[in-house]
């Protein structure tokens, strides 16, 4: 991916040195609409580097760097990327040709990062904009030994999304127990619809669900644990969870042939009626047509062990200055302008994100109310499996995952091989 030609990184100090022929306004930097400009960012564009799979939200962040840009004078280049192949361009673009901004996963994603010294830390921008105070519990989310290496961009409530027209048409309920669920799975089949449309060819959804069984059987803490490579994956606690799994998958609840779908495709099941649930996050809604958006509804996962309290998958999308920029001060001068309360509703109201900060306009979504008063009642959350996890043992998992939706006969096999797969990372 071709980058515009950049400066060399500087301090201000030394440029001060260097600008002995340059007028005093250059070297101050001016004041365009009330925003500060730093001499450096005068004199150098911001590079970043997205991955948005929804276009109206694309389009939503250029406007927001366009309206930089005005303010400024500093132009933004966005590199948009497919949200897939993402994962791993950044894996050699923050060794290498580092933009000034990119988009990333707070969590254990944000975490393998800090460790290795790729994003930078911007302690100093919370510090300034005062974040803390309107973000709360969320800046834990980007947090690293009491310092700050992102911003949260929006959270993603999993749930069970559905049609109230197709409920209303088939004459079902949303699940609200296990007994419930597998009544909810015969009578769709009965009508001839999947139960449950899903796509496990990018591998995640599989372990969205499996996330979401562990919570409500096992809890947050046993969940965690695991995620921490500090429960084994042949505990006896999993067994219930599996089994309960096994009987969904043998019951054809699921979308046949679902390696061969992606997350879209199976999400077009539902927008089509040809399911009557998916467990993921607001996102699906890209699938639907605006005439058919106000027929999507949001319900809780089912309750499987109603001792366990209520905990649900939250993961939060972040936003991060890579430690190799080279417009730090440019970069930061942006991420200011972009989180502010109007341009970041705008950034997140196309995807139906829930707002990390509390100063937020409401949302014109109401999916994203139904998530925001959801979550006055969850009793804690994770983050979802492959950024609550160490990457290495996630991309286990994930296989590991579709492989047991595909064959549930090698689960003793399948957890076996992650067992091993924990005590090599976490050299037990």
């Amino acid at each position: 991916m071709a980058f515009s030609k950049q400066f060399p990184e500087t301090t201000r100090r030394s440029f001060l040195k260097g600008a002995g022929a340059v007028s005093a306004a250059a070297v101050t930097g001016a004041a365009v609409g009330g925003l500060p400009i730093p001499a450096i960012a005068q004199a150098q564009e911001v590079t970043m580097i997205s991955a948005e799979n929804n276009g109206a939200a694309l389009d939503a962040l250029k406007a927001i760097a366009a309206g930089f840009t005005k303010e400024s004078g500093v132009n933004v280049v966005i590199n948009n990327m497919d949200h897939e192949a993402h994962k791993t361009a950044i894996r050699n673009y923050l060794v290498a040709g580092a933009p000034d901004v990119c988009s990333w996963f707070s969590g254990n994603r944000m975490r393998a990062f800090v460790k290795r010294g790729l994003f930078d830390d911007i302690s100093d921008l919370f510090e300034k904009e005062k974040y803390k105070d309107v973000l709360g519990a969320t800046a834990g989310a980007v947090t690293e030994d009491g310092k700050q290496y992102g911003l949260p961009t929006g959270g993603t409530l999993w749930g069970m999304f559905y049609r109230k027209d197709v409920f209303e048409q088939h004459g079902l309920t949303v699940p609200k127990t296990a007994e419930d669920f597998m009544a909810y799975g015969d009578k769709c089949k009965a009508a001839g619809i999947t139960p449950i449309a899903i796509g496990t060819k990018e591998l995640w959804p599989a372990a969205g669900w499996f996330d979401q069984m562990n919570l409500r059987i096992n809890g947050l803490d046993k969940h965690m644990a695991l995620m921490n490579g500090e429960m084994s994956y042949l505990d006896p606690s999993l067994t219930a969870v599996f089994d309960q799994w096994e009987a969904m998958i043998s019951k054809g609840f699921f979308t046949p042939n679902h390696t061969s779908f992606g997350w879209q495709e199976a999400a077009a099941l539902l927008a089509q009626k040809k399911a009557g649930m998916m467990n993921l996050g607001a996102f699906l809604r890209s699938a639907f047509t605006e005439a058919d958006l106000p027929q999507l509804a949001y319900a809780t996962f089912p309750v499987l062990d109603a001792k366990v309290g209520h905990f649900e998958e939250f993961s939060v999308n972040s936003i991060h200055i890579p430690a190799k920029a080279k417009n730090k001060q440019g970069a930061r001068d942006f991420l200011a302008y972009f989180y502010r309360p109007e341009n970041l509703a705008a950034y997140l109201e196309p995807g139906g994100n829930v707002p990390p900060r509390h100063d937020l306009p409401p949302s014109k979504d109401p999916l994203v109310n139904v998530a925001v008063e959801t979550m006055k009642t969850v009793q804690g959350t994770s983050q979802y499996y492959d950024r609550d996890s160490d990457p290495d043992m996630a991309q286990a998992g994930l296989v590991g995952f579709q492989e047991f939706m595909a064959k549930p006969d090698r689960r003793k096999a399948i957890l076996t091989r992650l067992e091993g797969t924990r005590k090599r990372i976490y050299k037990i």
